[in-house]
Formats: structure tokens, C-alpha cells, sequence
């Protein structure tokens, strides 16, 4: 199996039968999220009846002999305007708890949980009033960096493309992932070239993103949250809106330079006509012209940046994608027309949770010895490594667990 080292903090939820071990936090302008492992009951791991101390150093990696917890790498998410849903999710859970105690003793010291992005600065006092935690700040760009190459090296067809309602999983050669452009869609965009671990560097973005997107949908349309938005420009038709090249060349395409007549001329162009009035457009053809307008933009600037630097690969992350087809769609036809089919836009499976995996694993406390209670360590342990199995989907809210092995190393 691929392997990833991490170090971790324990966490633990008194009233199931899985343990957690660690949660982080990475709180952005739109959306917070969430990452946690549950260690699965010793009672039933891999279908076994416990975990003997000899079944677990057989599962150790080669010739080191160390301890094996198995469970699931959880994701979870909130908008960042409803932090209070992601306060009380986190002490439903009981989360907020560390190491082996059922409740907070009155007068101990408050427990620390790594949280990256500008809420982590935002939302702090919140943190400790509510919960009586302390968020241990990590920087933004390095734990998106750190989540981004962690994913990358480890998960199983964590990369895909996708173009033409055409989804293909691409194989990573961890020892060719670098250098690449990394194009992380939140509220604004950040374009990172990376060029190994811990070696990176931000070369450009825009403003216009993903709250661009929100933003500009709430105050044209009725929608409420972000979800609705995409959900209705999955239904419009940006062509009602948007002025073609066929509309301006009488159908035709301006084949000179390579402009068919189907190409967007201007976004929105449409709507300067005289004798029609905003309520004359459909809700869902304005939220397709604005999510095509934004991909769009998006596609052809990060193109040029890896032009700029000879990069061949692209990954894009951020929650504005969300694995919509068309957002994706338009991006990766933004990036081969500019490219002249040269590059290509790949897309991650876990594409908002780079930052909070990378906040993840940047933590330097540990505590494995209260969790193993059946289970012989010979010293205490300094770090965690991932051996990642699979991943679990279909959960009701869209989010998802990587199911996976952590070990001392």
C-alpha cells in the first residue's frame, strides 16, 4: 500500500463505539470544513472479533513493529455564514473532547485543534467560549499544499479528468508528480505552483471565484445557498443570455481564428437589449451564463500561468467544483482550447478538503498509548502513517470517508 506519514492528536467520542482520534478545521470565507479519523471498535476490525497485539504488528509496514488502528478519515462541511451548525456539529460529536477523557474536567488545560484559514484567526474566540477549545493556527497555503500532495500520493484514483460527460481516472506516478500547477477555487482563486514537498510557490489568482459566483447568483436569483444555485444552473441554458459569435456573424462561425459560432462573445451580452427587462430571463439560464462566465475565466487564466511556467499538469480544487459536470466541463474546454490540446485540467475527489487534510496533518501532539489498551507499545509513539484501502460513498449529505490504517511510525 501507498504511504503517507502524518502526526496526530487524539480525539475521542464517548458515546460511540468509535474512537476519534483527530480532528483539524479549515474555516474559509464561504464554507467550513471538517476532518476527522474514527478509529474503528477493536471488537471488530477487518471482520475480526478484536485485535491481537501479534495481528497488529503483522499489519505493520515490513520489518517495523508497530501498533495498527483501523477506521475511516471523515469529511464534513458548512457554510461558513451558519459557523454556529459546524459549533454545534462538533460538540454533538463530542469531538471537542481529547485523549481518553468522557467530559471536560472543570480547571484542566483547554485542548488545541489545528484550524487553518481566515476563520481559524475570525472565529477563534467563538471556539474557545463555545466549545473551550483553542485553535491552533496553521498557514493557509501550506496546508493546502500539504493536503493537495497527500491526496495526491497516497489515495487511489484521487486525480480524474473530465470533459464531454467523459469522467477518466488518472494514475499518478509519485515519483513524476512535480511540478504542477495547483488552482484552488474558494471565494477567490489561488494558483500555487508546487514543486515538491514543503517547496512551493503562489504565482497568481483572481478575485473572481467561487463567492464571486454566490455572491452574484444570490442578488439575480432567489437562491439561498450555493447548493441551489449550482443545482439551477444545471437546468438553464447559458445561450438565452450569453452573445455568441453566431449572433454577432449571423450564425456563422469566424473560422479565421478559430472562433465557432457557438463560442461565447460576451457573457451576459445578451441582457443590454433594449426591450427586455431583467425578469424576462429565466433564474436558471443567468446562473448558467454566471457559473460558465466564472469557469471560463478561471480555465483560460490558470492555462497561462502553467504556460508561464512550463507546467503540464493542472489539479483544481476548491468547493466551488463541487464535481459539478459543467463547472468541470467548462474548465477542462477552457484549458484544451487555450492549450491547443497540450494540457489538461485534472479534478480531485476531495477537492474542498485540502486545506483542513493539510491542517490534519500538521499536528505535532499525539497520545496513541490511551488508545490501545489491549495493545503492547514499545515506545511512545512520535507519528502517524496512512495506509489509505478505500473510499466510502452515498452518505445522505454528500460527504464521504476514506476508509484506512494508521500506524506508529
Amino acid at each position: 500500500m501507498d504511504l503517507k506519514k502524518a502526526q496526530t492528536d487524539p480525539i475521542l467520542d464517548p458515546n460511540q463505539s468509535n474512537y476519534v482520534y483527530h480532528l483539524a478545521l479549515d474555516i474559509g470565507g464561504s464554507l467550513a470544513k471538517v476532518v476527522y479519523f474514527t478509529k474503528d471498535d477493536d471488537h471488530f476490525v477487518d471482520g475480526e472479533e478484536g485485535l491481537s497485539h501479534r495481528k497488529a504488528l503483522e499489519k505493520s509496514n515490513g520489518s517495523r513493529q508497530y501498533p495498527v488502528l483501523n477506521g475511516r478519515l471523515n469529511f464534513k462541511k458548512f457554510e461558513t455564514s451558519k459557523i454556529n451548525d459546524c459549533v454545534e456539529f462538533i460538540k454533538s460529536m463530542k469531538l471537542h473532547f481529547g485523549g481518553s477523557q468522557r467530559q471536560a474536567i472543570p480547571g484542566s488545560q483547554p485542548i488545541a485543534v489545528k484550524a487553518t484559514g481566515g476563520g481559524a484567526y475570525k472565529y477563534a474566540d467563538l471556539f474557545k467560549e463555545r466549545l473551550g477549545i483553542i485553535l491552533d493556527k496553521e498557514d493557509e497555503m501550506d496546508c493546502l499544499v500539504a493536503g493537495a500532495n497527500f491526496l495526491l500520493e497516497v489515495v487511489h484514483q484521487e486525480a480524474f479528468t473530465y470533459m464531454g460527460d467523459q469522467k477518466q481516472f488518472v494514475q499518478i506516478d509519485q515519483n513524476d508528480l512535480y511540478p504542477y500547477l495547483l488552482v484552488n477555487i474558494g471565494s477567490g482563486v489561488g494558483m500555487i505552483k508546487v514543486e515538491g514537498e514543503g517547496k512551493f510557490e503562489r504565482v497568481s489568482g483572481t478575485s473572481i471565484g467561487g463567492g464571486t459566483f454566490w455572491g452574484l447568483g444570490k442578488l439575480l436569483t432567489d437562491c439561498k445557498s450555493f447548493d441551489e444555485l449550482l443545482d439551477l444552473s444545471y437546468r438553464g441554458n447559458n445561450r438565452a443570455v450569453d452573445m455568441l459569435v453566431g449572433d454577432i456573424y449571423g450564425g456563422m462561425d469566424y473560422s479565421k481564428i478559430g472562433l465557432s459560432s457557438t463560442a461565447i462573445a460576451s457573457s451576459f451580452g445578451k441582457a443590454i437589449s433594449d426591450n427586455r427587462e431583467r425578469e424576462d430571463y429565466k433564474p436558471e439560464d443567468i446562473a448558467r451564463s454566471l457559473l460558465r462566465m466564472i469557469s471560463n475565466n478561471i480555465g483560460q487564466i490558470s492555462y497561462l500561468n502553467a504556460l508561464r511556467f512550463g507546467l503540464k499538469r493542472i489539479f483544481f480544487g476548491g468547493f466551488f467544483i463541487r464535481r459539478h459536470p459543467f463547472t468541470m466541463d467548462t474548465l477542462s474546454v477552457a484549458v484544451n482550447f487555450w492549450s491547443k490540446g497540450e494540457a489538461k485540467a485534472m479534478f480531485l475527489r476531495h477537492e474542498g478538503f485540502l486545506g483542513a487534510v493539510g491542517a490534519f496533518m500538521s499536528s505535532d501532539k499525539h497520545g496513541l498509548k490511551e488508545l490501545l489498551a489491549n495493545q503492547v507499545v514499545q515506545r511512545t509513539p512520535s507519528k502517524l502513517s496512512f495506509a489509505v484501502d478505500k473510499i466510502i460513498h452515498g452518505q445522505p449529505d454528500g460527504d464521504e470517508s476514506i476508509e484506512c490504517s494508521v500506524y506508529a511510525a
